[in-house]
């Protein structure tokens, strides 16, 4: 009974049953090596953000296996964003990230952008958004490969976004 909550949002993303309410976040990140993104400007792209922390260890686990996916899917215009709430120094994080080889784009963010994307109950939390920029599944706990690809395919089969509704 207890591990439903958790495994139903990673089944839903297997078979494609999305999140009932519907949510546009809006944010503005300035990621790590000085990117600027916003919503708008990573629209008709499929977004993946991760809110994660250095002292989760689960985050630490999936971490590889999120780089392996911005890079096989890059070309394909799929964008990870690593969104990290650490409040220590940001040498720390970069440190962090360093050692791991993580390339995808990394912000570290306060309370206001995480509550953006509808908060978290704990970490890591993964968001998969359309190209529309709306979250299509969000996932607490490390989120697996064999969940994620079909729903990625799915959100990268359907026509592009007008920018539209």
């Amino acid at each position: 009974m207890w591990a439903a909550p958790r495994l139903l949002p990673h089944l839903g993303a297997l078979v494609g049953v999305s999140d009932a309410a519907a949510r546009r976040p809006a944010f503005q990140v300035t990621t790590r090596d000085g990117r600027f993104l916003t919503a708008d400007s990573v629209r008709g792209r499929v977004v993946l953000v991760n809110v994660w922390a250095t002292w989760c260890a689960p985050c630490r686990v999936e971490m590889p296996a999120l780089q392996q996916l911005a890079t096989q899917y890059a070309a394909e215009g799929v964008i990870v964003l690593g969104l990290s709430v650490d409040r220590g120094p940001a040498s720390a994080v970069d440190a962090f990230l360093a050692e791991r080889g993580i390339s995808y784009p990394v912000a570290i963010v306060d309370d206001g952008t995480v509550a953006a994307f509808g908060g978290v109950r704990g970490y890591p939390t993964s968001l998969l958004l359309d190209r529309r920029g709306v979250v299509r599944h969000a996932v607490v706990g490390p989120i697996g490969p064999l969940t994620l690809r079909p729903a990625l395919r799915r959100l990268l089969d359907e026509p592009a976004a007008d920018g539209g509704s």
